[in-house]
């Protein structure tokens, strides 16, 4: 059996009222003991428990607190390389929390574990004390949402998301007002690369305000960042949404055959609709992937930030 590395864990809670002491845990931040460099952060993505503690709870802020503690632990690193700078990171994090949560967000003392493999131990973690228990549900899943989540795990896996950019504000490049957030993107030189989940499943109305507001993007990017923008949008496979439609008009009972050819109608249509959603954006330089083609574009992502 391979060494166990020693390690400690910190766990991150939501506490929106102190004074009532009520919390629930949202993540875990893990580092190998006496390797500040080498810490870990994550954040749940299902944030039911908090919305039910504090409906008027920032989740986008929450979200974005992951982002902020994960690029702290990266300019710590090279400060963590002498004995005296050790506990600096950490108290960096406590930091950002006191200044922009008060005392809304909280962090436990550190506990001790032993792990075979930090990444692994991490998703463990995770799921001891942070994620809902999984019940086996009748549905899962679809639509942007689905794709989102595998974006997510994706760059995740890859071990860059903590380095990336997320909730882009399509307003800092277009103009005042617009509602539009990219779901996240990171800069390799000159070139600005963002991602953006798209579903076609249902209708191509959120294609097509991509590809409206595309052109804008570009020459923003190019103003404000003096950079060229890469544009992904990451949408279902054609099959997926074609089965799924299908199965959405089938009824419990077996169908009548004379109805057989309605059903294909509605499989000729949710393609002719993919096809279109697909068309518009590529005709305005959008580049279009899967989320089958997600694990080369999360390499391609660490290949970039040299990781």
């Amino acid at each position: 059996m391979p060494d166990r590395i020693p390690c400690e864990f910190f766990l991150i809670r939501y506490v929106p009222d102190p004074v009532k002491g009520e919390f629930t845990n949202i993540g875990v931040l893990l580092r190998e003991a006496g390797q500040p460099d080498r810490t870990h952060v994550r954040f749940t993505r299902e944030w039911a428990r908090v919305r039910c503690l504090d409906a008027d709870a920032d989740i986008g802020l929450l979200e974005a607190l992951e982002g902020e503690i994960g690029a702290r632990l990266q300019l710590g690193a090279s400060a963590a390389a002498t004995p005296d700078a050790a506990p600096k990171p950490i108290l960096s994090i406590l930091s950002i929390i006191e200044d922009t949560f008060s005392n809304s967000i909280q962090m436990t003392e550190a506990r001790a574990c032993l792990a075979e493999n930090v990444a692994a131990e991490l998703d463990l973690l995770m799921k001891m004390y942070v994620e809902p228990l999984k019940i086996k549900q009748a549905h899962k899943r679809t639509g942007r949402a689905a794709i989102a989540a595998a974006l997510r795990t994706r760059f995740e896996r890859a071990g860059v998301w903590a380095l990336m950019r997320k909730r882009i504000a399509a307003s800092i490049y277009t103009q005042p007002g617009d509602p539009m957030k990219i779901d996240c993107g990171y800069r390799p030189n000159g070139v600005i690369k963002m991602f953006h989940a798209v579903s076609l499943e249902a209708d191509v109305e959120a294609a097509k305000v991509l590809a409206w507001s595309a052109p804008r993007l570009r020459e923003g990017v190019q103003r404000v960042e003096n950079a060229t923008l890469e544009l992904t949008a990451v949408v279902e496979p054609l099959r997926s949404v074609s089965a799924r439609t299908s199965a959405k008009n089938q009824p419990e009972d077996r169908q009548p055959s004379g109805e057989s050819s309605a059903l294909e109608e509605l499989d000729d249509e949710s393609s002719e609709r993919y096809r279109f959603g697909v068309e518009t954006m590529e005709s305005q330089q959008i580049r279009v992937v899967t989320i089958n083609d997600l694990a080369r574009a999360a390499e391609t992502a660490r290949i970039d930030l040299r990781l």
